[in-house]
């Protein structure tokens, strides 16, 4: 087993890797600014450097004596980055460039990237490959897209993760490891808090889909985290990039009746109008995940919602 730097991992998606690796075996050193992360998240026994990747000597100090780095720091909300494209410019590229410089000097040539399903912008087919046409329609997914670039264009032996929604928790000895956001953006959380004073807004009922709402692909972030140790032991002299999905997706009206099931009552819910910019699918192709890794998902959208719900409570 080897020691592992976890870039972001006070996160929610980057705490449930770190409290994987450990439990199977590996050492970990949590590298977080805690802008949005939660130390209480961190697990207790992972090492934790509080710092930005803004800042040089902090990395230099994180990545000493490790053997691979697992990169989910950064900037990740599409609205915000909208309004804040030079910060997630800087925070983004400019942060994994410190990484990466930090990881050549240190003589560190393995690395897991958390990309995003965001670099690929309106699709082109039913399913997303990975050689669908990378044209992000948002600065957050032009920011993963140019870092992808910039890995690729390194000599790094490394694997970009594009992964579509995560949903679901971790349940530890200690807890759930859940997602925590001030300002919630994604579907099964705010359809979990959805009541009759704040029903849940359902963004067109006329898309071209079997029952008239979006569909988008799910990913428990359990199996997720399980699809990035895969990575880590496939990493390969050059750059991989692989879709991380379920291959199927779900609409909407399906992601709230399966909440249903699971609360045991009606969601509130109200029809909007379409947002600009909503495509009617986004769903991954996954046959890279299961050629390259071996890889796929093994818990459901029931699972993934009934982990959530108990994760906040």
């Amino acid at each position: 087993m080897s020691k592992i730097l976890v870039t972001g991992g006070a996160g929610y998606i980057g705490s449930v890797a770190a409290t994987v690796l450990i439990d199977q075996g590996h050492e970990v050193v949590v590298f977080d600014d805690l802008s949005t992360g939660h130390k209480d998240a961190v697990d207790p026994r992972a090492s934790f450097i509080e710092g930005s990747l803004l800042d040089p000597s902090a990395l230099k100090q994180a990545i000493q004596n490790c053997a691979a780095v697992m990169h989910f720091a950064g900037k990740s909300l599409v609205g915000e980055s909208t309004q804040k494209p030079d910060l997630y410019r800087e925070v983004n590229i400019g942060g994994t460039a410190n990484l990466l410089a930090a990881m050549n000097s240190a003589g560190v040539e393995r690395l897991v990237f958390s990309s995003s399903a965001a670099t690929y912008g309106q699709p082109t087919s039913d399913l997303i490959t990975e050689d669908s046409p990378a044209a992000p329609t948002n600065p957050y997914g032009q920011t993963k897209l140019e870092i992808d670039q910039m890995i690729s264009a390194s000599k790094l032996s490394a694997i970009s993760l594009r992964y579509f929604n995560v949903a679901g928790a971790l349940k530890t000895k200690h807890g759930w490891i859940s997602e925590r956001h001030a300002n919630e953006t994604h579907l099964i959380p705010n359809v979990l808090k959805a009541t009759g004073e704040n029903p849940l807004k359902i963004f067109g009922t006329d898309w071209d889909t079997p029952d008239g709402t979006c569909v988008r692909d799910y990913v428990h972030v359990v199996d997720l985290i399980d699809a990035h140790i895969l990575a880590l032991d496939k990493l390969t002299s050059h750059h991989e990039i692989i879709n991380i999905g379920s291959g199927r997706g779900n609409s909407v009206r399906e992601v709230i009746s399966a909440s249903e099931k699971v609360l045991g009552r009606k969601i509130a819910t109200v029809d909007a109008p379409r947002r600009d910019g909503d495509p009617a699918r986004l769903v991954a192709s996954i046959d890279k995940a299961q050629k390259v890794l071996g890889w796929k998902p093994a818990l459901d959208l029931t699972a993934m919602i009934a982990d959530h719900h108990a994760g906040q409570k």
